[in-house]
């Protein structure tokens, strides 16, 4: 006969440093608080990033940003600017921005385990002389967020190398329905199936800077 076992929660640090451990020094000290020449070549060649932000009522949110490699600007040693582009206009990271500026960014670049990351805090600005820099496709972003950064250490390979998520043998993305699918049954039920899978066919991509 089995007995379930109870769920035991972590209630302090001490608690959780008795069951994880100390960092090594290289660990616990590699956060910096300003670019290096590797971090500029990194951010040069990273087509994604991932925005942490957190609302005043502790809500969070983690939105993408992505582009052609280099679609973040390098103003100085301690910021950067990310341009917003087209999108379902939910803002929800804009949003919470406003009322906590506080971020957290991971640069992804394609094939690589290891990503640089990024904490500071953010603004959000409608106009700046390195907006015509962003153009893309003819679009000129009408917003960007400017990032002050307070720490950026590059992070370990090692998550990457568990999900093994850039290994094409272990992609699956069959494995459930289509995004065409997934919004008629969860967002756009009232919306032909043959109209969503219009919408997100071949001619998706072509509209990815409309707006």
């Amino acid at each position: 006969m089995t007995t379930e076992k109870e769920t035991v929660e972590v209630t302090s640090e001490s608690e959780l440093r008795e069951l994880v451990g100390e960092p090594a020094p290289y660990a616990a000290d590699k956060a910096r608080t300003a670019l290096h020449a590797l971090d500029r070549a990194w951010l040069a060649h990273s087509p994604l990033c991932l925005i942490a932000t957190s609302g005043p009522d502790g809500s969070c949110d983690v939105s993408p940003k992505g582009d052609p490699p280099g679609f973040v600007r390098v103003l100085d040693d301690r910021t950067l600017a990310i341009p917003d582009r087209p999108g379902n206009k939910r803002v929800d990271g804009f949003r919470n921005i406003l009322a906590n500026p506080r971020v957290g960014l991971i640069f992804l670049l394609p094939g690589r385990g290891d990503t640089l990351r990024v904490n500071g805090r953010a603004r959000i600005v409608r106009e700046a002389p390195f907006f015509d820099e962003m153009t893309v496709k003819r679009n000129r972003p009408k917003l960007a967020l400017v990032v002050d950064i307070e720490e950026i250490f590059f992070h370990c390979s090692k998550a990457f190398l568990r999900s093994s998520t850039w290994n094409p043998e272990s992609w699956q993305p069959d494995a459930l329905p289509s995004r065409a699918r997934l919004s008629k049954a969860l967002e756009r039920r009232n919306d032909p199936l043959e109209l969503l899978e219009q919408h997100y066919g071949p001619a998706y991509a072509e509209t990815l800077y409309d707006g």
